[in-house]
This record gives structure tokens, C-alpha cells and sequence, in this order.
């Protein structure tokens, strides 16, 4: 019977381990790997690997979350609540991508259509 890897490595903790034995160190990182993972090859460039900083849910673990509910962009020049988004386009502004939508109010005609960023669309986020 053929065994795999994972059934005669020995078992470690995920974690960093020390390269000092590879020439190329300074360049890769090898990671200990948990059984579940043991047939990937262990060794990543250092450009993959991000450091790890503790972020105050680590500090704080029982500490509750809170949420904040998006808030309504008014629309000073709105003809009134829209009808309904006609197209989509990509557009780039300050060096970002934007979607925009060509959007038809209710009780309008066709040539009050406007193009509104997706924050710019009164309840938008529903």
C-alpha cells in the first residue's frame, strides 16, 4: 500500500519556519503546513508573503462589532425618485474606477436622463 506524505510527516503547526539551510533565503519563506495542506509545496517567494500586524479584533476578541447603516447621498438637482437604471458604464475619476448608470426618473421624459454615480442614486444601496 502507497502512503502519501501527509500520513508519514510528522505534524506541526501552520507557521514560518527559518530557511537558514537554502542558499536563496533572503528571497523565500518556508511555511510549516497542517495536514490538510501537506502536498503543496512549502516554499513561496517573499514577495507573496504579507507581515502580519495585530488588528484590535486579535487584541480585543470579545468586543462587539458595530455596523453603520449607509447614508442616503441626496441628489440636489434630482427631478424625483427614479423609475429606473436604462445603462452601466465604467468611467475613471481622480484616478479610480466609477460605475455609473443612466438613470430615468418618474413623471420625466427621456431627455432629463442623467448619469449618476452609484452613491449619487437616492436608495441605491436597497
Amino acid at each position: 500500500m502507497w502512503k502519501r506524505a501527509c500520513d508519514t510527516a510528522p505534524k506541526c503547526k501552520t507557521g514560518v519556519k527559518s530557511t537558514t539551510n537554502r542558499a536563496d533565503r533572503e528571497n523565500t519563506v518556508e511555511v510549516r503546513l497542517t495536514e490538510g495542506v501537506c502536498r503543496k509545496h512549502p516554499v513561496f517567494p517573499v514577495s507573496l508573503v504579507k507581515p502580519y500586524f495585530q488588528t484590535g479584533e486579535d487584541k480585543f476578541p470579545s468586543r462587539n462589532k458595530t455596523y453603520t447603516q449607509k447614508d442616503i447621498v441626496e441628489v440636489e438637482d434630482s427631478p424625483g425618485p427614479v423609475k429606473k437604471i436604462i445603462k452601466a458604464r465604467k468611467s475613471r475619476l481622480n484616478g479610480k474606477h466609477q460605475r455609473q448608470y443612466l438613470v430615468r426618473f418618474k413623471n420625466q421624459i427621456e431627455d432629463k436622463d442623467k448619469w449618476l454615480a452609484e452613491d449619487a442614486i437616492p436608495d441605491g444601496y436597497l
